[in-house]
């Protein structure tokens, strides 16, 4: 057990609720601006002024990407817009200006995408959706039985086009790809993907869908370390550390004696789950991670109570594509001594978002508000994690333990 702060670690996408209340006053602590003038502003100059307001609250980088961060709100509020559509450019545009693609205006509709995302009222093909390092929209995973599991999208292939719109630019994000991917059920969506250089169109139906974040399954393939429980952790949520609490406590009752955490491809989620699922597995009193606001304060989190399991060998998989919240469960149990890390560098993700909803259905913030640091104190911010031991992470997401994984690297705690 700890105490959970809510923030969002992702590569994916992510929402809810950060430290502060959903609804700030653009008016408030803003000089240049008295009551009578922010009461004369139009519907669109309030809405800039109040994501302007959000991003000023939140963002950690305090020289606002070395510009004049209070000139670019006066000449922004000042500037008469046509229509909400002007006005949210130029939210746009002001966010755009810190130079940070994680720090993002959302449109009405990429906002409800991210919504309906967790809260699992979902409406598409079926496909998990990341960025790569290369800055590429793919498809890190497919759930099975799905529309894109039927229709022949394989994990890994590319975006290069959905109903016509292109995101092949290398500056697309995985919630621009999935505002087009998902839609009424039962309608159509045309998706051409690239797989080893050739593209592959797709016509798909879109239908309900419900990911199922966490899986675990017995190996017998280890024979000189006994039965292996494997438990895949697809993204983190609220809900995570328990359902993988009672994923290892089920994998014991079959005969496990050794665990592997499958983070392949998992792009994060909400940074309380990564922390929590590190705890599983960790004594009372051991430092998970080291959060720093836009103040300068570090938030220690540690462990309060041993966790679920000490003693068994626990080794985690991980792939370029393991980021943030995974990045941070990862940290916290090589750099304790509790796990070894196989597989290949990690993405390197080590800043928060948090998600703000703007007033009057005008979509949202996505602002970067925290950075954290490991338990040894290492930033892997575009960085990674520098796996013990280097093998190849091409093998079935559902067979984890068809990686050539050294029994070696199934060590007890010391």
């Amino acid at each position: 057990q700890r105490a959970a702060a809510t923030a969002f670690v992702s590569t994916m996408f992510f929402v809810g609720q950060a430290a502060l209340p959903n609804n700030i006053n653009p008016m408030i602590g803003t000089s240049e601006a008295s009551a009578s003038d922010y009461f004369s502003m139009s519907a669109e100059q309030k809405t800039v002024a109040e994501a302007w307001r959000i991003v000023d609250n939140f963002y950690i980088d305090r020289t606002f990407n070395g510009q004049d961060w209070f000139k670019l709100r006066q000449d922004s509020v000042k500037t008469k817009y046509k229509s909400m559509d002007q006005a949210q450019g130029a939210i746009d545009k002001i966010v755009s200006s810190l130079g940070d693609k994680y720090t993002r205006y959302l449109t009405p509709a990429k906002y409800q995408s991210i919504v309906d995302s967790a809260t699992g009222t979902l409406f598409g093909v079926g496909v998990e959706i990341a960025t790569n390092k290369d800055g590429m929209v793919l498809a890190s995973d497919v759930e099975a039985d799905s529309p894109a599991s039927k229709g022949g999208i394989k994990p890994g292939d590319i975006f290069i086009e959905v109903d016509g719109a292109r995101f092949d630019d290398g500056k697309s994000t995985p919630d621009d790809v999935a505002v087009r991917v998902r839609g009424p059920e039962g309608s159509r969506v045309g998706v051409v993907m690239e797989r080893e250089g050739k593209t592959i169109d797709f016509i798909l139906t879109r239908a309900p869908i419900k990911v199922t974040a966490v899986k675990s399954y017995i190996s017998d393939k280890m024979s000189s370390v006994g039965k292996v429980g494997v438990v895949r952790i697809k993204s983190f949520s609220g809900t995570t550390a328990s359902t993988v609490s009672d994923a290892v406590n089920d994998l014991k009752k079959k005969g496990a004696k050794a665990f592997l955490l499958d983070v392949r491809g998992n792009p994060g989620g909400l940074l309380p789950g990564g922390v929590e699922t590190a705890a599983l597995f960790l004594d009372a009193n051991k430092p998970e991670v080291f959060v720093v606001n836009k103040s300068g304060t570090v938030d220690a989190q540690s462990t309060f109570a041993p966790g679920l399991d000490l003693e068994s060998p626990v080794v985690i998989l991980v792939d370029g594509n393991t980021a943030s919240a995974a990045e941070v469960m990862t940290a916290a149990l090589k750099e304790n001594g509790r796990a070894t890390v196989v597989g290949e560098q990690t993405f390197g993700k080590g800043i928060v978002q948090t998600i703000r909803e703007l007033s009057n259905n005008n979509g949202g913030v996505a602002v970067t508000l925290a950075r954290y640091e490991t338990p040894k104190h290492n930033d892997i911010n575009k960085q990674g994690i520098t796996v013990d031991i280097t093998i190849s992470t091409d093998c079935p997401k559902d067979d984890a333990l068809a990686c050539p994984v050294p029994a070696s690297a199934f060590k007890h705690p010391e």
